[in-house]
């Protein structure tokens, strides 16, 4: 018996060694190898929001990549797979099965638009499948939820902070403008309470439709209303409609908004009226600019991998949470399995990425990493700029 335990611990050991000193992985852990690591992308990669995803996907495997280029983690190279939820709700729940069920992905770092991140969580958590979100910003995605992470802000965060910037501003008759679906619901319940607390009663909360294409009806309402500040939670469609027909009858409030309205370039290009957006101010997930020195790196790894695109803030998203997916893997150390991974990202604290405007802390009761946001504006020179305290 003794001779057994002893030839069972050596070939336990030359099994270690052969391995280069990793723990070899289990049935119990599909898209997990000896020198691999399988991770699962889902999003929008076609449509009018395809940045949310295909671009958030591109700026995720340049960090991946340069993991790669130094030898892995604990020597496993990490290999991406994309599906494309085309930001639906029946989208984000046939992407999830896909990438669990077809690819055996290890882990995921998907979610793009909030609703199908939302639709999917049910078959992540069902799984045990450890999940970091790209972008999707409803509470409700990680909420809750055992195997799911949202390292940037999350939609409650970014409500109160629109609260406070009014307050910050002097605004003294405050409106809510917002989209009635799972998304605008994950902001404007929040955002209700913050008001209610800080005892602000809007003059005018109105509803748009995330395709809505005339917007008179509730402009007059809110501009009758008085309301000098507009806090948008829109989708940047309706937001383009609302502002539009709100220079049409000369009404110029400040407006409020959030990170679905980050590309403020391309917002005043849909607008299509000079000065449309001098008093827009909306909140940013990262606190550097796309001209920023310190992401000059980043473009070029970009421009090599991927020709066809540009650097923009979205890149940025994916690039700030590929690098919370990285120091989570690390930190979990060679011997890697789901359940591993998920106790790690469950007290995973104090991660710098450099671009979310506050180092990530998750805690095993809150799976929101982020309590900080940015603000952005346009500038004078069209450029995106970043309100300095």
């Amino acid at each position: 018996m003794i001779q057994r335990r002893s030839t069972t611990r050596a070939l336990a050991l030359a099994v270690l060694l052969l391995a280069g000193g990793r723990a070899p992985a289990t049935a119990a852990d599909p898209g997990l190898t000896g020198d691999s690591i399988k991770i699962g992308f889902f999003g929008p990669r076609t449509g009018r929001v395809y940045m949310y995803g295909e671009l958030a996907m591109n700026g995720a495997d340049l960090v991946y990549q340069q993991v790669n280029a130094r030898g892995g983690i604990h020597g496993r190279k990490i290999v991406t797979v994309r599906e494309d939820d085309e930001c639906k709700n029946e989208g984000g729940i046939a992407a999830a099965k896909k990438l669990i069920h077809q690819h055996q992905v290890f882990m995921i770092n998907g979610g793009g638009c909030s609703n199908p991140a939302l639709a999917a969580r049910d078959e992540v958590e069902a799984n045990k499948v450890p999940m970091v979100v790209l972008d999707a910003v409803a509470d409700g995605v990680s909420k809750g939820a055992t195997w799911i992470f949202q390292p940037g802000p999350t939609a409650s965060v970014e409500s109160a902070a629109q609260v406070d910037f009014a307050k910050g501003q002097g605004a003294k008759k405050v409106a809510v403008v917002w989209q009635n679906d799972a998304w605008g619901k994950s902001r404007f319940e929040p955002l209700m309470d913050k008001l209610k607390k800080e005892g602000i009663t809007p003059v005018a909360v109105e509803e748009m439709t995330g395709e809505q294409n005339d917007a008179t009806a509730v402009v007059l309402k809110v501009q009758k209303a008085g309301a000098d500040a507009v806090i948008d939670v829109l989708y940047p469609k309706p937001s383009v409609v609302f502002m539009r027909d709100a220079v049409k009858f000369g009404y110029k409030p400040l407006y409020i908004g959030q990170t679905a309205l980050t590309d403020l370039v391309d917002l005043q290009k849909q607008v299509a009226i000079p000065g449309a957006l001098d008093r827009f101010y909306s909140i940013s997930q990262v606190k550097v600019g796309i001209d920023d020195p310190d992401v000059e790196s980043w473009r070029q790894a970009l421009t090599k991998q991927f020709p066809s695109d540009r650097l923009s803030i979205y890149t940025m998203f994916g690039i700030a949470s590929a690098k919370v997916v990285v120091a989570a893997l690390e930190k979990a150390g060679p011997n890697l399995s789901r359940a591993k991974l998920q106790e790690t990202l469950s007290t995973l604290c104090n991660v710098d990425t450099g671009i979310y405007p506050a180092p990530v802390c998750f805690k095993p009761d809150d799976h929101g990493g982020s309590k900080t946001v940015a603000w952005i504006y346009l500038g004078k020179d069209g450029k995106i700029e970043f309100v300095r305290k």
